[in-house]
């Protein structure tokens, strides 16, 4: 299981998932759907989007990865969370079946989802890939629209250690004439989603170069808001997200050009949808840990951001929001090379070292050890739940505490 052990249970091809969606009748081909990869945001967009389709009044399948708390976030309808019931008979119906092509985790997860998905007759469903693109699970499907967020480094012991090479693997998800939306124009990669589009015929835009996303400021409310204006293709006035990261701009432009794409295909999405969509968000789709406010005294703010590109615009919003001194409380896994990570990180900063409850995880004395290398200073805590306590404990009136570093610490506190 790729969420708990890291590399040893990825499996780099779609061949075990060719055959459950066989034994299953092919139900990846039973409903319309969105495909969405890329480095950071993709969470954000597959929840935003499904959000917006629903209030258009479509039956909308979200498949998202990893979840926080519970399996069955990472299949909902219309935001519910598919029923324990049909987990349990799923696996009973199939496991026999299941056993002779020994999938993953993962690969049991995707068969389903599809076929749930098919079951309920979805509408239309937001598929978001696990990892990568080309060789990814979910890519067996041939959407109706292609979304790519970003390209960072993350997972390059799979996906491989130059941005070109991690571009190429997401690009994999690009179809013979399905339209791709790409969601933030990067230079040195711009080419390769180009040749890709260009070979399939597939119509391609950048959101970046149509949506213009401005004026953005937060809401004094609690939980605390977005608005800004949007230009461009779609022209909002005073938009409200209830996803508060200034991050959550790139996502704000990649989602309103998907949504223009769609209009374009037929579907019915009006301005009051996208509103109400970008506004209720968490309450629809029950997405956690994108700049969640845990508590006020002291601030307390986590967010599942966890490569280089993620970590930096988390450190771009954290000198947005006023503090005194900064408490961290931070935990890896063990299967990335953090040095960067952690040269980023502010050395002033007090740090509160843990590891989540997961094989996975770093050892907290060696990330201990890793980030006094690069001058940064703090102890070691039995456990995530620990380390906040005591972050929290010593917050003076008017300091900070963020909790990230990982997706697993993020998990134990919100």
């Amino acid at each position: 299981m790729f969420q708990r052990i890291g590399v040893a249970a990825y499996k780099a091809d779609l061949n075990n998932t060719l055959a459950i969606c066989k034994a299953l009748d092919n139900p990846e081909k039973k409903f319309r759907s969105i495909h969405i990869a890329g480095t950071n945001g993709k969470g954000s967009t597959s929840h935003l989007l499904a959000a917006i389709l629903q209030k258009a009044g479509y039956k909308t399948g979200l498949y998202t990865s990893p979840h926080l708390k519970d399996f069955r976030e990472r299949i909902r309808i219309n935001g519910k969370m598919i029923p324990q019931k049909n987990i349990i008979h799923f696996v009973a119906d199939h496991r026999k079946t299941f056993e002779k092509i020994e999938p993953s985790f993962f690969e049991w997860t995707v068969g389903l989802a599809f076929d749930y998905f098919a079951n309920e007759k979805v509408d239309i469903a937001v598929i978001e890939t696990g990892l990568g693109g080309r060789l990814d699970s979910t890519n067996v499907i041939v959407p109706e629209l292609s979304i790519i967020t970003n390209i960072s480094f993350d997972h390059v012991n799979l996906l491989g250690n130059t941005l070109q090479k991690i571009a190429t693997e997401k690009a994999g998800i690009i179809k013979r004439q399905v339209p791709v939306v790409i969601g933030e124009t990067q230079k040195e990669i711009q080419s390769v989603f180009l040749q890709k589009a260009r070979a399939q015929k597939a119509p391609l835009v950048f959101a970046d170069q149509e949506i213009r996303v401005s004026n953005i400021k937060h809401t004094p409310t609690f939980p605390p808001e977005l608005t800004c204006d949007v230009s461009g293709w779609n022209k909002l006035a005073k938009l409200r997200c209830a996803l508060p990261g200034m991050y959550q701009r790139k996502n704000i432009a990649t989602v309103l050009a998907a949504v223009e794409e769609l209009n374009d295909a037929g579907f019915k999405i009006s301005e009051q949808a996208i509103r109400a969509g970008f506004r209720e968000v968490k309450k629809i789709t029950g997405l956690r840990g994108r700049w969640e406010i845990l508590s006020r005294k002291p601030l307390t703010i986590a967010d599942t951001g966890h490569n280089e590109s993620g970590i930096q615009e988390i450190l771009a919003q954290l000198k947005r929001t006023p503090h005194k001194n900064l408490h961290i409380v931070l935990g890896v896994v063990n299967d990335k090379d953090i040095s960067k990570i952690l040269s980023l990180l502010p050395k002033k900063a007090s740090y509160y070292f843990c590891q989540a409850k997961i094989p996975r995880a770093l050892d907290k004395n060696e990330l201990q050890e890793k980030a006094v290398a690069v001058g940064l200073k703090g102890n070691t805590y039995a456990s995530v739940k620990m380390a906040l306590k005591n972050a929290q404990a010593q917050a003076a009136s008017g300091d900070l505490v963020f909790v990230g570093g990982s997706t697993f610490v993020v998990a134990e506190v919100v």
